[in-house]
């Protein structure tokens, strides 16, 4: 039998190797990977693209010349033919997103844009209702500032900003905060309302519609990407 694996003083062989990826569950980690490069195989990718990229790794990584390259290679344990092999299936793969999904990108965006778009606003949480009121009350009266009562009353983490909290996407939020930043509008101060263990204020500050840009296309190819991925995981079977 051989090692091909040691870890302090435990040995590996490769007889090992089949329990060791069941135990800790990496079939399908190694499923994924399998499918990708069934996936990306054929796909072709120009020269200087592959340059270009090499050029960013060794820029990113401070590379400046062989010997620090070789010194990297030998942190990493891998060749050099890997490190080629590597950055070539990075371009595959992006170059599969868009030949699969490119042209689905502007109806999937329009579809779950809700999803994307982004609020700032400002939060006022206490256990204390009697407090709550109070403060509400001062707020809706203009008797006082909201960010300094979010200073001195808040017992979040939100109290340190004077309240504000974002930009967020709508969805991060509790359920209930994203109910009344739904139903306000920009300034409006909420009535004081339950929380879990909380009584919360809230006023809606901006709200920023998101776009289809660069950034927001490649968000959406890695989104289509993962979803097909674990279907295709989905459908793979262990034999042994």
């Amino acid at each position: 039998m051989t090692i091909i694996l040691k870890i302090k003083d435990q040995e590996y062989t490769t007889e090992d190797i089949i329990p060791l990826l069941k135990k800790y569950r990496l079939f399908p980690q190694i499923a994924k990977e399998i499918i990708i490069d069934q996936s990306v195989g054929s796909i072709e990718i120009e020269p200087e693209k592959i340059n270009q990229a090499r050029l960013n790794f060794y820029q990113a990584n401070g590379i400046k010349n062989p010997e620090q390259l070789e010194q990297w290679l030998k942190l990493q344990d891998i060749s050099e033919e890997h490190l080629e092999y590597l950055m070539s299936r990075d371009l595959k793969i992006e170059k599969f997103k868009q030949q699969s999904w490119g042209d689905q990108l502007e109806s999937y965006f329009l579809q779950y844009k809700e999803r994307f778009d982004q609020v700032v606003y400002s939060l006022i949480r206490t256990k204390d209702k009697d407090l709550a009121k109070e403060l509400y009350f001062r707020l809706s009266e203009g008797e006082s500032d909201f960010a300094q009562l979010a200073k001195e009353y808040s017992q979040g983490n939100e109290a340190s900003t004077g309240g504000i909290i974002g930009p967020v996407e709508l969805n991060t939020p509790h359920p209930s905060i994203i109910r009344l930043l739904n139903q306000s509008q920009i300034g409006q101060i909420s009535l004081p309302t339950a929380v879990e263990e909380w009584v919360v204020i809230v006023r809606l500050e901006k709200y920023i519609s998101a776009e289809l840009n660069e950034n927001m296309q490649q968000r959406l190819l890695g989104e289509l990407f993962q979803n097909w991925l674990t279907q295709q995981t989905q459908e793979v079977r262990t034999i042994a």
